[in-house]
């Protein structure tokens, strides 16, 4: 009895088969005919050139066979029962036929070849073994069991019989055998097959049972669900007739609101108008009080107003009485003065000839006596000036009346002690001139004494002054810790050991390890430089380190001053800060220059400011648009020692204000960015070149020296900064520029006279070129940061420190020209 779940069309892909596909078998079982053994008279003859008579009936269409694959989702249906055959079957076809029924048990062949008996050729007729094909050697198998001649599709399936031969019965037989070898395979495979299908089948059953129960319990979930559903609904309605409710409650409670916000903006209007009626009186009762005051108040000073002026009238006039008689007295008394000088000159010339000069020099003690007494008048005048100005004034400065009062009489009072002196003896006078003129004779010749005297001694301090620069070293290294700001926190371990006595050296302690034993491991590092400042040192106190370096720039010398270290250590603060190196730098130079001025020396001082952004010269002075226009040419004098620059804002710099607006103008076009390490870190190398040129008149010497003021970018690690895309190649440059500056230090101080120093390798040093070789004085500032966070960039800058402080560059020479 078939199943009834095998006849319903399955709703599932059918799954691709895993059987191979089997091609038609050869007729390996079909009996031999008359026309397979060449039998001719048998073969029909040829058929025409079509292979199909023309026929007006349409033809049926042609059947193909479905595949094993294809026939696996039909449902199982019987197989119609062959129909018997007339001709009677050799035994080895009904057992295999028998074998089937009994249910496609198991071949025990497994070869076509190896199930044949090894002697079935060995017996034969003698007439089949002399005449018929045993007595020629057998042709090869092919392989589907045939001789290589006749392939199956070579026969004829509609051929004819064949006439009976001698050896008819064995080709009988020895085909019957290879068609029962073949039926084995194929009733083998058959069977692998169909067990494959059987365990497929089972496999496809029980999923459908499965996905049956899936159904049924879906569909429970979807009856609960509904129950749900319905229950909710009941809650929804519930919930709206209850939202409703609360909707008109709250539109009552509106209008009770809106009723009372009426009846209290109309009660607070009724309040409003009342305040504001009393504020008006008040206000008019103010006014009028007011009034009353000014008035009052005006009237007094306008009393107090006359009362002083009067005073100051009866004062004026009472001084322009004293000052006419003091006119006409000292007229009188100069004109009598000049006649008894006339007259004793005439006679001191008619006998005593020698002193004709003295008696000049009292008549020009006399003029300038006179001189003098003129300018008090003309003070006295220009207080009287000023007592007019004054006069208007005082009528807003009542309380300073009285000390007016006092200054006139103070003023009056010394007006008489200059008449009463004025009145005294004219011969003490004369002799009193006499011997003033005298003294100041003296002090001229020993001004001029002193004046060459010093000129000599400026002359050898320049040469003293070079010789104590030379013995510090011409490459000098100092170190600065800037102080912590309020917002940062774990500052690092950095003491200094010689504080109180030299404050050279600088101890730092990093941080703590465990060693391999398990013991607690410090690491401390110590630095001994020129100079070491702590975080409570001020920039004055830094720069009078420095101030020694300027003076040499100013006798002649290249000088070379920067910062170095890390971003955020303080090196802009230092350098360009209000108080920083290059202002107090500036007001050294020109203080200097005043002073020498004294001593026959005019300086003329040019100024400008150098970016080095991404290896490219950046003219901090000139205009924004022009930056990507002109482009810096740096110039260098190999005679001179000098390095001139082409296409860039050069400042006649005529006093230290004039330094301030240039350093405001360079650092609104420096280029700065935000890193991780900095808010606002410097991206470039800002150098501040200062040409000072000096000539002396009276000795003919002249001098032609440079200051560097240079602020280098802050150098950074890729990975502390934090920094990407084009901040990331600006970090690459500076930090290639720094290791080029360390380079060219090291050359310095290793290489031979002659040799080789890579200063073209960045444009960094070709620039500072003749300011760090052997004809310069250098300083470098190594900037340290007060923070643990800091700690591994501290070292390294410290490290890099000490590299330049061991290195010794030749001696500096003088550029200076003698007429």
């Amino acid at each position: 009895m078939e199943s009834p779940d095998l006849k319903k069309t399955s709703a599932l892909p059918k799954p691709a088969s895993r059987l191979p596909q089997i091609s038609s078998p050869p007729r390996a079982l079909a009996e031999l005919q008359n026309a397979s053994m060449n039998a001719r008279s048998g073969i029909p003859p040829p058929m025409a050139s079509t292979k199909h008579k023309p026929s007006s009936l349409p033809e049926p269409a042609t059947k193909v066979r479905r595949t094993l694959a294809d026939r696996a989702g039909d449902p199982v249906t019987r197989r119609p029962t062959a129909p018997q055959s007339s001709r009677p079957l050799s035994s080895s076809v009904k057992g295999t036929v028998t074998r089937k029924e009994r249910g496609f048990s198991a071949s025990t062949s497994t070869s076509r070849a190896g199930s044949r008996p090894a002697s079935r050729t060995a017996t034969a007729p003698s007439f089949s073994a002399s005449v018929g094909p045993g007595a020629k050697t057998a042709r090869p198998r092919s392989a589907y069991g045939q001789y290589a001649g006749t392939h199956v599709r070579s026969k004829s399936h509609h051929s004819t019989a064949r006439p009976a031969t001698s050896m008819y019965r064995r080709d009988e037989e020895e085909d019957d055998e290879e068609e029962r070898d073949f039926y084995d395979d194929r009733m083998e495979a058959m069977e692998k097959q169909f067990t494959a299908f059987k365990e497929k089948m089972e496999t496809d059953m029980q999923k459908a049972t499965d996905q049956k129960e899936s159904i049924q319990q879906l569909q429970s979930r979807v009856t609960e669900l509904e129950a749900i559903r319905a229950r909710l609904e009941s809650v929804n309605k519930d919930l709206e007739t209850d939202l409703k409710d609360a909707k008109s409650c709250m539109k009552t409670m509106e209008m009770e609101m809106e009723m009372t916000k009426r009846n209290t903006a109309f009660e607070a209007d009724d309040t409003r108008r009342k305040y504001r009626n009393e504020i008006e009186d008040l206000e008019n009762k103010h006014e009028k009080a007011t009034r009353r005051w000014q008035s009052e108040k005006e009237a007094a000073e306008e009393t107090v107003r006359k009362n002083f002026e009067a005073q100051i009238d009866k004062l004026l006039r009472g001084h322009k009485e004293q000052l006419d008689k003091l006119n006409a007295k000292l007229s009188k008394e100069t004109e009598a003065e000049r006649n008894r000088q006339l007259q004793k000159e005439q006679e001191v010339e008619a006998e005593y000839a020698s002193k004709l000069r003295a008696a000049g020099i009292e008549s020009d003690a006399k003029q300038r006596e006179l001189q003098l007494v003129q300018g008090d008048l003309t003070n006295v005048k220009s207080e009287l000036d000023r007592e007019r100005a004054l006069k208007t004034a005082l009528q807003g400065q009542l309380t300073e009346s009285t000390t007016r009062n006092l200054t006139l009489e103070s003023s009056n009072t010394a007006m008489k002690e200059k008449i009463n002196f004025l009145e005294s003896d004219s011969q003490a006078q004369s002799s009193a001139y006499n011997e003033l003129h005298r003294r100041m004779q003296e002090a001229i010749e020993a001004a001029e004494q002193a004046h060459e005297k010093l000129r000599q001694e400026e002359t050898l301090r320049r040469k003293l002054f070079n010789q104590v620069q030379e013995l510090k070293g011409n490459i000098r290294v100092m170190c600065r810790v800037r102080p912590a700001h309020a917002s940062e926190s774990d500052p690092a371990k950095i003491s200094f050991p010689d504080v109180d006595t030299d404050s050279k050296e600088v101890a730092i302690q990093g941080p703590e390890k465990i060693s391999a034993t398990g013991k607690d491991i410090t690491a401390a590092y110590q630095y001994s430089f020129d100079r070491v400042f702590g975080p409570k040192s001020q920039n004055l106190e830094v720069f009078d380190e420095i101030s020694q370096l300027v003076q040499s720039a100013l006798d002649g010398y290249n000088v070379c001053i920067f910062c170095y270290g890390q971003t955020g250590s303080g090196k802009t603060y230092t350098m360009s800060s209000p108080d920083g190196m290059i202002p107090l730098a500036s007001q050294q130079i020109y203080a200097e220059a005043k002073r020498l001025e004294e001593k026959g020396w005019r300086y003329k001082i040019e100024g400008s400011f150098i970016e080095v952004y991404n290896e490219t010269y950046n003219d901090l002075l000139g205009r924004s648009e022009d930056l990507d226009k002109k482009k810096v040419e740096v110039r260098h004098d190999p005679v001179k020692k000098q390095t001139n620059l082409e296409n860039t804002v050069s400042m006649e710099l005529d006093g230290p204000d004039r330094v301030t607006e240039l350093l405001k103008t360079a650092d609104k076009n420096r280029t700065v960015a935000a890193t991780k390490a900095n808010m606002r870190s410097s991206r470039s190398h800002s150098v501040f070149i200062l040409k000072l040129v000096g000539t002396n008149a009276i000795t003919g010497e002249r001098s032609e020296g440079t200051l560097n003021l240079v602020d280098l970018a802050g150098s950074e690690r890729l990975e502390h900064s934090k920094v990407e895309g084009a901040r990331l190649k600006e970090t690459q440059n500076i930090n290639k520029s720094l290791s080029c500056l360390g380079d060219v230090i090291n050359a310095l101080g290793s290489a031979k006279e002659g040799a080789h120093i890579p200063y073209r390798n960045s444009k960094l040093t070709y620039l500072l070129q003749y300011s760090l070789g052997g004809n310069s004085k250098t300083l470098m500032f190594v900037m340290v940061s007060p923070l643990q966070a800091h700690l591994q960039e501290t070292v390294t800058s410290l490290k890099f420190a000490t590299k330049v402080h061991n290195t010794h560059i030749g001696t500096a020479k003088k550029q200076t020209k003698t007429a």
